[in-house]
């Protein structure tokens, strides 16, 4: 029987997520705004422009929103050729791979941004596809990415596994239809994620995969 497992990219496949934190947080405070870190980390996961909408509010100047995308992707692009892959990531995907899960990302990255995820992972040859930023109209928490994904692999939502480490992850895959894997190297809580949907929780992909057998992807 066919499977899908489809996997969010950043803080649960390479280690991004504070490297988002830290250029979002710099493109605030060249903007002016004042944004807790720990508000920033929060909201990762989210697309550019939900992010800041979530970040800001509704009575922002949003002539501001082009800018401070732009500031963050100039500033995180500094790390473009440099990003950590989490522990066994690559590994985990060439498993599931040859266990005969067909392996799709879906990400709010796009362009050179998920060209250097992709390269950080260097498991090409398990992904079969990518549903980027570029392909949805509306980004996680909605369920569009992981749909796309899905309709990529050709596989119907009862036979897919989803596996994130946001909220924003676990509430996509949920009202995709999808069990939910929930990984903790993003640095969310484990509880949080539980509660919003994740059906097991590991700690990354390292573990994971040393978990294999008695995980949703056995």
């Amino acid at each position: 029987m066919e499977r899908a497992a489809v996997f969010d990219v950043d803080g649960t496949l390479v280690d991004t997520n504070h490297l988002h934190v830290t250029t979002w947080w710099e493109a605030f405070r060249q903007a002016g705004h004042r944004v807790p870190m720990h508000a920033v980390h929060r909201a990762v996961g989210l697309g550019s422009d939900d992010l800041i909408d979530h970040l800001l509010g509704e009575d922002r100047d949003k002539d501001q929103d082009a800018g401070l995308s732009a500031a963050h992707k100039a500033l995180y692009g500094q790390y473009f050729d440099r990003l950590p892959p989490m522990a066994d990531a690559g590994r985990l995907l060439k498993r599931l791979h040859g266990d005969g899960w067909t392996v799709v990302l879906a990400t709010s990255a796009s362009g050179a941004e998920l060209s250097a995820l992709r390269r950080a992972i260097d498991a090409d040859e398990a992904i079969a596809a990518t549903a980027s930023a570029d392909d949805v109209k509306e980004g996680k928490p909605a369920p569009e990415p992981v749909e796309h994904a899905l309709e990529l692999a050709g596989i119907p939502a009862e036979r897919a596994v989803f596996v994130g480490d946001t909220v924003w992850d676990m509430r996509a895959g949920r009202r995709a239809g999808v069990r939910c894997v929930g990984v903790l190297c993003g640095g969310i809580p484990r509880a949080d994620l539980v509660e919003a949907g994740a059906q097991a929780v590991y700690e990354d992909p390292a573990d994971l995969l040393a978990s294999l057998r008695q995980s949703p992807l056995a």
